[in-house]
C-alpha cells in the first residue's frame, strides 16, 4: 500500500529548504549525487543477505552478490588495495570489528585524545570502546599543535600497545603514516588507520595513502568521498579473513544491500577526473577561507590547514565555541563546536569551532563568493545580533544561486 505521508513530506520539504538555503561547513557533511540518492533507495533494501559474496545464509542472493562483487572490484580499484570490505554500517562499526577480530578485551590501544582531534570510537570513555579495552593517548605538542612524532614514540615504548591509532577527525594537517608504521613496528604493534575525513582526498592523490603501510584501514564513505552514509574497511590480505569475520558474524547481520550498491556507484564516481578536481578544490577552498580568516586576526589551530578542514580558536573573539556555533546557526551558517588542543571547556562548550569545506565545493561556490561568506563569518562572530537579519538573507542570497545534487 502506498500512501503520501503529510507529516513525513513537510519534514522533507523543510529540509530541502534548510539545506538549500544554507552555508554547509561542518567537516564530516557532504551532499551526495543524485546517483546516489536514487540507488540507497534501491529495490535493493527489501534484501537480507547475511553473509558475502557466494557464502550467504539467505537464497536468493544472486543479484545482491553481483552489486556487493561490483563496490568491491570498485573499491579496491580506487584505493589501490588487495582487499576491501564494503558491508559496514558505519565507520564506528568498521572499527568496532577491527577491535573485535584483531585484540582481545583488556588489550592496550594508543590513540590521539578526543580533545586534540581524535574520535570517540578510537577509546573515549563514554564509547564502546573506552569501556571494552585499556585506552591511552598521545597528545598533540602544545606549541604547535601538530603531532610530536618523538612523543608518541617515547610513549608507545612504555605502554607497549597492541594497536596504534592514526587518523582523525578534527586535525588540520598532512598525516604521516610512514611514521606511524615505524613506530608501530618499534614496539610489535598494530596500525589503523581511520581515514573517514579524508578518503576521497587520499583516492584523489591530494593526500598520503596509508594503503600497504597501515595493517587495517577503516573509513566512512559519506564525507569526502561524497557517497552514501556508511563504512568500509581496507584490509591487509594476512588479515583479512579475521576482520571479514569481525564485520560478520561478530558484530552485523545482513548488510544493507541498497547502500552497497550506492557505495559502488560513488565508488565510480571517485574515479573520474572530476572527483579529482573537485577534491582538489576542497583543498584550495580551505586554504582560501583560512588565509581569510587569519588576516581578520582569528587564531587558527596548528596556524594553518593542509586539507578540508580548520579550527577556529573562538576565544580570540571572547566567544565559547557553543556560543560561536548558535549565532552561525541564526544566519544561515553551519558548523559545529569543537574542542582544541588544550581546551579549558567542557566538550559542550568547547572554545572552538570546526569549519569543513566539501560540502560547500560541492554546491561549486566561486571564490568571490566564498570570502564573502567569509566576511559573513566574522562579521556575525564580532557584531551584534542587529545585523543577523541581514547576515541571513545575504547567506540565503549566494546559496540560492549554486545547485543543489
Amino acid at each position: 500500500m502506498n500512501i503520501t505521508d503529510i507529516e513525513i513530506e513537510n519534514i522533507l520539504e523543510n529540509e530541502q529548504k534548510r539545506q538549500r538555503d544554507s552555508a554547509v561547513f561542518i567537516a564530516s557533511e557532504n551532499y551526495a549525487s543524485s546517483s546516489v540518492r536514487k540507488y540507497t533507495s534501491s529495490i535493493l533494501t527489501n534484501k537480507y543477505a547475511e553473509g558475502y559474496p557466494g557464502q550467504r545464509y539467505y537464497a536468493g542472493c544472486e543479484f545482491a552478490d553481483q552489486a556487493e562483487n561490483l563496490a568491491i572490484e570498485r573499491g579496491k580499484k580506487i584505493f589501490e588495495s588487495e582487499h576491501i570490505n564494503v558491508q559496514p554500517h558505519s565507520g564506528s562499526q568498521a572499527n568496532m570489528a577491527a577491535y573485535i577480530s584483531l585484540l582481545n578485551p583488556g588489550d592496550r590501544i594508543l590513540s590521539l585524545s578526543l580533545d586534540h582531534g581524535g574520535h570517540l570510537s578510537h577509546g573515549h570513555n563514554v564509547n564502546f570502546s573506552g569501556k571494552i579495552y585499556e585506552i591511552h593517548n598521545y597528545f598533540l605538542d602544545e606549541e604547535t599543535e601538530m603531532l610530536d612524532f618523538d612523543s608518541i614514540q617515547k610513549i608507545a615504548e612504555e605502554i607497549k600497545p597492541k594497536l596504534i591509532i592514526c587518523g582523525f577527525s578534527a586535525y588540520s594537517r598532512v598525516i604521516n603514516f610512514e611514521k606511524f608504521r615505524k613506530i608501530a613496528d618499534s614496539v610489535n604493534a598494530l596500525m589503523m588507520a581511520d581515514i573517514a575525513h579524508i578518503a576521497g582526498l587520499i583516492v584523489a592523490k591530494q593526500h598520503p595513502s596509508p594503503v600497504n603501510i597501515a595493517d587495517i584501514i577503516t573509513s566512512t564513505t559519506h564525507k569526502t568521498l561524497r557517497g552514501p552514509r556508511g563504512g568500509i574497511a581496507i584490509i591487509k590480505n594476512s588479515l583479512s579473513k579475521k576482520y571479514d569475520r569481525g564485520i560478520f558474524p561478530a558484530v552485523q547481520g545482513g548488510p544493507i544491500m541498497n547502500n552497497v550498491i550506492a557505495k559502488a556507484v560513488a565508488f565510480k564516481e571517485a574515479s573520474s577526473e572530476g572527483f579529482v578536481q573537485y577534491s582538489k578544490d576542497i583543498i584550495t577552498n580551505s586554504k582560501l577561507l583560512c588565509g581569510f580568516f587569519k588576516d581578520k586576526q582569528l587564531r587558527i589551530v596548528s596556524d594553518d590547514t593542509e586539507n578540508h578542514l580548520m579550527l577556529i580558536d573562538t576565544r580570540s573573539v571572547n566567544l565559547s565555541g557553543a556560543e560561536a556555533e548558535e549565532k552561525l546557526n541564526s544566519v544561515g551558517i553551519i558548523v559545529n563546536k569543537n574542542a582544541i588542543p588544550f581546551d579549558p571547556n567542557p566538550p559542550r562548550i568547547t572554545s572552538g569551532i570546526r569549519i569543513g569545506t566539501p560540502a560547500i565545493t560541492t554546491r561549486k561556490i566561486s571564490e568571490n563568493d566564498l570570502l564573502q561568506i567569509g566576511e559573513l563569518i566574522f562579521q556575525t562572530l564580532t557584531t551584534s545580533a542587529k545585523k543577523s537579519t541581514y547576515i541571513k538573507q545575504e547567506v540565503n542570497k549566494i546559496m540560492n544561486k549554486l545547485p543543489l545534487p
